[in-house]
């Protein structure tokens, strides 16, 4: 990683320093015409490309304020610079290619390869895919650039139900095809996954995205196993974008050097998610839901809980696209996110009573885009959740403010 992350700044600070003519870089434009999938957004990025180097480099920035407080306690004003991601990508030969992403988050605290993967094309509805892969369940763990959405924060669900950004070390076949109005495309992965610590975590509670603090699940997986990573996704120019997908597979380490030591424990998670643009008043529209199902030992409370769902909805409308401030087509928006999250579904044994541990929140939102690739959000945050024995909700708000961008 070390020499991966010097190796790109030296061949940033060439570009940067080197007496060279700017007419040598070049951005590459995206094919705004041609219909693309959630499955695309690696690939759906600005590049800058430099002469006939075979390399082309791009990125994306976030920076943040926020005063949030929950039950009228608040840290007060915040400032964040919350991640620089780079991209690296190239055209090794015909049919076949290499694309990276590279995330500093917190100030450079964590540095983390979400993805880099190598692939070769055998067919546009088979191609091979090796590397570090993003898990496609849902719609948001592979579309997740900043500068796509209208709020500051990601979803909860996909962040603390589902552990986004979820990426692995693995292997599959992805592919797509398209007639008329119509799209279609698939991915299957076999890769590294979760472990014990879904379950033995400081949440205290099941929590997929404990997995994430492990860096040893892209050298071995804990349970000897692969993670199961499939979707199937249809489009329509006229009504959007579905797609089903799923990931499964062992989670525990049920045996060590030949030694039983526990039951296979499986993880099943199944998601649906949708996104289209209403043509007459050109409203956007997406969203995901996702239920997770876990084998728990019995030996453990009722406060981890076997089944969660959750999900959110968001919800952008443009009202004013013309030139602004200097920039010509830019937009103002209108946004709202609604989320939900169960991490414990059922009744206690004991009283038959529903289990809490439940959030909802609403998120009204006002975004300015200057151009496509670069986004100023305000977003207000009215978020109320319970503890697992249902007493009164804790009350969270505040606004926060932000702006992402790729360069």
């Amino acid at each position: 990683m070390k020499y991966l992350v010097i190796s790109i700044f030296i061949l940033s600070s060439t570009f940067s320093f080197a007496q060279v003519d700017n007419k040598l870089f070049k951005r590459q434009k995206t094919d705004s015409v041609k219909q693309r999938l959630n499955m695309d957004a690696v690939y759906n990025r600005p590049f800058l490309s430099f002469g006939k180097l075979p390399i082309s480099v791009g990125g994306y920035a976030e920076v943040n304020w926020q005063h949030i407080g929950t039950d009228g306690i608040s840290e007060g004003h915040q400032f964040q610079m919350r991640r620089i991601t780079l991209f690296v990508a190239s055209t090794i030969s015909k049919k076949i290619k290499f694309l990276s992403e590279i995330e500093f988050e917190e100030g450079g605290k964590e540095i983390a390869i979400e993805f880099a993967s190598l692939d070769v094309e055998f067919h546009p509805l088979l191609n091979l895919r090796g590397g570090i892969i993003i898990n496609p369940i849902g719609a948001f763990n592979q579309n997740h650039d900043g500068p796509k959405w209208e709020f500051t924060d990601r979803p909860i669900s996909a962040t603390q139900m589902l552990p986004a950004t979820w990426s692995n070390a693995g292997f599959g076949l992805f592919g797509k095809t398209y007639k008329n109005d119509w799209m279609f495309g698939y991915e299957i992965y076999l890769s590294g996954g979760f472990d014990n610590t879904i379950i033995d975590n400081e949440e205290s509670k099941t929590f997929l995205p404990a997995s994430k603090e492990n860096d040893e699940r892209f050298e071995e997986s804990a349970s000897g196993t692969p993670l199961t990573t499939a979707k199937i996704a249809i489009r329509n120019k006229k009504f959007g974008e579905i797609g089903l997908s799923y990931m499964g597979g062992i989670y525990n380490t049920f045996q060590d050097d030949g030694i039983i030591l526990d039951e296979k424990r499986r993880l099943n998670v199944f998601a649906i998610d949708y996104n289209t643009t209403l043509s007459k008043t050109n409203t956007f529209i997406t969203g995901e839901w996702a239920w997770i199902n876990v084998d728990i030992p019995e030996t453990y409370s009722q406060q981890y809980g076997d089944k969660q769902y959750g999900g959110f909805l968001d919800i952008v409308q443009p009202i004013l696209k013309q030139n602004m401030f200097g920039w010509e087509n830019a937009i103002l928006n209108l946004a709202c996110r609604l989320e939900y999250v169960d991490w414990n579904v059922g009744k206690f044994n004991e009283t038959g009573g529903n289990i809490g541990d439940e959030l909802w929140s609403v998120m009204p939102a006002i975004s300015f885009r200057p151009t496509p690739q670069t986004v100023f959000r305000l977003n207000y945050r009215i978020q109320r959740q319970t503890d697992i024995l249902n007493n009164e909700p804790a009350k969270t708000g505040g606004f926060s403010f932000g702006i992402s961008s790729y360069f």
